[in-house]
Order: C-alpha cells, then sequence, then structure tokens
C-alpha cells in the first residue's frame, strides 16, 4: 500500500510486530509495535540477494508525517552503497576529531536539560551552570579548546593547571554596558577548574569519545583552607562598618542581608533570593525550598528573627522597582562595608557564614547540630533532625546568633566565651 496518513490511521497493532511497505519509494516502510507505536523505517541489501539486510528507523510517524518521512527515505536509499555503515563511519570520525571545545558546548547543554547531575545526584542549579559557563569560556576553551578530545594527556591537563596558576587567563574586561570580568587565575581557581575539566572528561568517557579520563591522578596544587573566621573584635568591627554604613546613606537593606548572613550562617543567594513563605516566625525556622542542598530547614535563633522584624514584602528584600524581582546589590554594598575596615581584609559571605560555625563549636555545640545549623548535606544530618526543629536545636540558634549579635554591638552576653586567634588567611 502506499504509506499515506490515512493508510496509517486505518492499520491497527496487534500481538505481534507488523512491516507495511511503501508500493511507490522500494525500501520505505512501516513498523507497527505490539504497543502501538508506528516508525517509519528504510530498508535494503547489500551484496545482492542473498546479502545482508540492512534497516534503519528514520522516524516517529506522529511527529513526523508520512510526507516528511518519504523525503528523509529517499535521501537514504539514493545515496547508493551502503548509506547506513556511510553514516556510522562519519559519525565515528565527527566523534574521532571532536575538540575539547566541542564537547564543552555539548556538556553545557546537558546541563542545561538537567541530564548532569552534581552533589547528592541532583541537577546541577542554575548558579553552578553559570559558574561553570564561565569557567569554560574563561579558561578552559582558551588553552584546550582546540585540542581533540581522544588526543588529550594527562600532559596536557598538568599544564593546563600551571598555566591557569600562573594566571595565563587572567583577563580584565568590560562586559556589557555596566558589566566587568575580573579573571585572575591563581591556585584556587586552577584547582576548581581542574576539577570541571575532570567531569567534563568524564561526560565524554561515558560518552565512549575515549576510554579513559586523563585528568584522574593528576596533581592539583593546594589552594588552602579557606579558615579565616571573625574574633569578637572583628565582629565589633563589622557591627561599626554597618552602623556607618546606614548612617551615611547605604542602603538599610543591604545592611539588614549582612546581618542575617552573620546570625544564621546562610549561603549568600539563599539569603538574596528569601522569600516570606520561607519564613516560619512561628516555628522560628526557615524552610527553604531550594538551597544548595536542596529543600531545606534551618533553626532562626532570635537575634535573626528581630533582624527581620517588618521585612514584609515578597521577596524580602526586593529590587527597588516593585515587581521586578529581589535586590540585586548586595555583593557591591558587601565589599563596600568590607572595605570601610582594614581589620576586614579578606571577609567574605563565606567567611561569615564559616564564622557562625566557629562560634557555634566555641560554645561546645556538637558537629550534628552545627550541620544541621548551617544546611550541610552530610549523612549525619538525619531527616528527622533537620525537618522536626525541636527545641534543643533552636535554643542551640539561639545562643549562637544572640553570641554574635552580641559581639557586633560590644554588649556582654553570658554566651560569650574566648575566641580562638583568627587563622591568616
Amino acid at each position: 500500500m502506499k504509506l499515506t496518513k490515512r493508510a496509517i490511521d486505518a492499520v491497527r497493532a496487534t500481538d505481534r510486530e507488523h512491516f507495511f511497505w511503501d508500493d511507490e519509494l522500494p525500501g520505505f516502510g512501516l513498523r507497527i509495535y505490539p504497543s502501538g507505536k508506528k516508525v517509519f523505517i528504510v530498508q535494503y541489501k547489500v551484496g545482492g540477494r542473498r546479502g545482508q539486510t540492512r534497516r534503519k528507523t528514520i522516524g516517529l510517524y506522529g511527529p513526523m508525517t508520512p510526507v516528511e518521512a518519504r523525503t528523509e527515505a529517499r535521501k537514504w536509499l539514493g545515496r547508493g552503497g551502503d548509506p547506513i555503515a556511510k553514516a556510522r563511519a562519519e559519525a565515528a570520525a565527527e566523534v574521532q576529531a571532536e575538540t575539547v571545545a566541542q564537547l564543552c558546548d555539548r556538556y553545557l547543554d546537558a546541563l542545561a536539560k538537567g541530564l548532569v547531575l552534581g552533589k547528592g545526584g541532583r541537577p546541577k542549579k542554575a548558579s553552578t551552570i553559570a559558574t561553570d559557563r564561565g569557567r569554560i569560556a574563561r579558561h578552559i576553551v582558551p588553552l584546550l579548546g582546540r585540542l581533540r578530545v581522544r588526543d588529550l594527556t594527562a600532559a596536557d591537563v598538568s599544564r593546563f593547571i600551571r598555566d591557569v596558576t600562573l594566571g595565563k587567563t587572567a583577563v580584565d574586561e568590560r562586559t556589557g554596558r555596566y558589566g566587568r570580568a575580573r579573571v585572575t587565575g591563581g591556585a584556587g581557581t586552577a584547582t576548581r577548574t581542574a576539577g570541571l575539566l575532570s567531569g567534563i572528561l568524564a561526560f565524554a568517557q561515558l560518552d565512549g569519545l575515549r576510554p579513559d579520563n586523563p585528568a584522574h591522578g593528576v596533581r592539583r596544587p593546594a589552594a588552602g583552607r579557606r579558615d579565616r573566621r571573625l574574633t569578637a573584635d572583628e565582629y565589633r568591627v563589622l557591627g561599626d562598618a554597618l552602623a556607618a554604613f546606614e548612617r551615611d546613606g547605604g542602603n538599610p537593606m543591604a545592611a539588614a542581608q549582612v546581618r542575617l548572613l552573620a546570625l544564621t550562617g546562610c549561603r549568600l543567594g539563599e539569603i538574596i533570593g528569601l522569600r516570606q513563605a520561607e519564613i516560619d516566625r512561628r516555628g522560628q525556622a526557615l524552610r527553604l525550598g531550594d538551597s544548595k542542598t536542596g529543600a531545606s530547614t534551618r533553626p532562626l535563633g532570635a537575634a535573626a528573627l528581630a533582624t527581620l522584624e517588618g521585612l514584609d514584602d515578597d521577596p524580602v528584600f526586593p529590587a527597588a522597582r516593585r515587581g521586578s524581582g529581589p535586590y540585586g546589590g548586595l555583593r557591591n554594598a558587601f565589599r563596600a562595608i568590607i572595605k570601610s575596615r582594614p581589620e576586614l581584609a579578606g571577609v567574605t559571605p563565606h567567611v561569615l557564614r564559616h564564622s557562625f560555625s566557629s562560634v557555634a563549636a566555641d560554645l561546645g555545640l556538637t558537629e550534628l547540630t552545627i550541620d544541621a545549623m548551617t544546611g550541610h548535606s552530610t549523612g549525619r544530618v538525619t531527616a528527622r533532625y533537620v525537618h522536626h526543629l525541636d527545641a534543643v536545636l533552636i535554643a542551640a540558634a539561639d545562643r549562637v546568633a544572640g553570641t554574635i549579635a552580641a559581639q557586633m554591638t560590644g554588649k556582654p552576653s553570658a554566651d560569650d566565651v574566648p575566641m580562638r586567634p583568627a587563622a591568616i588567611s
């Protein structure tokens, strides 16, 4: 029969597969599965009547119309010889010739579709994808992009790490009307970018592009632990800097955000995007819908709750124009606040998070409690412990936030304890 829409719709599936061949274009057919699925195929013989039969699916009926399928079938059947074998050889040659830059494009496409999983078996978050995209564009593609994936060696990876460490990819340029990209390189950047490169090459390995991962076993520079923390005196300086920032006309929302970072140990993005629905004032908790480690429940100390008083917008920290999303000036404001006091040199939002955990440890709280308060993804934190906030965990958050708030204002606190000297960063 001629494979038309009417003819195909009239055919019903049975408990066996069936093939129907077009009487106008030899080799063009329809395959019907017992499930009812109908696919267009091409079929031909190689080596004469007794030769080998080749068959290829060219499309699913429904998304592909009979007219489109017939056109595609003519392309395959009109190539002569063994077009399926030729296509396989061409695909293999294309894979063999794929460059690192082309691999990175496929990796980013897979990331966007949620096909590459990060920690905890979850798709990477948009912020992580943006960071990966920047490292690929600024470091991996400039240094390795032209090399073929199959030719990449451990020596190439080692050379790449050395070049990033030495700042070979450093750049300071404008990005758009107001943006600026400052890429400095260094040991930390080299280590993190080499980790990303290893993940990309693991993606290539799973895809069959090469049998191994040349980044495995290559030594990376010690980037140094980020163990800078605030002392009681530095917390007082931070409190003074925040007061001066507001007194001099700084955005009070930014000051409130910095205080929340200090009093909760939250990550920067968790505070920037905070919504009213995530604040459980009665339960004294933050119930974050989408943190770095997924949904996360954190106890809130009384001092942190006090910082949220009167903040009734949604998002909690809105942009200047209503309906335009969260306030986006925290990073610049944070840098200005820190820069105003030489004693705070090297303090970042992560330092505030680490300092919160350090104060908790100084107060004698256990690692399990600290992990629960800061939302660390760890096997030690049980689901019951972080989702059902008992009085003990809330009391712990009260002690830590109260101690930090007292140190920021210079007021005495019953929970103040001698703090270890700050590590040199």
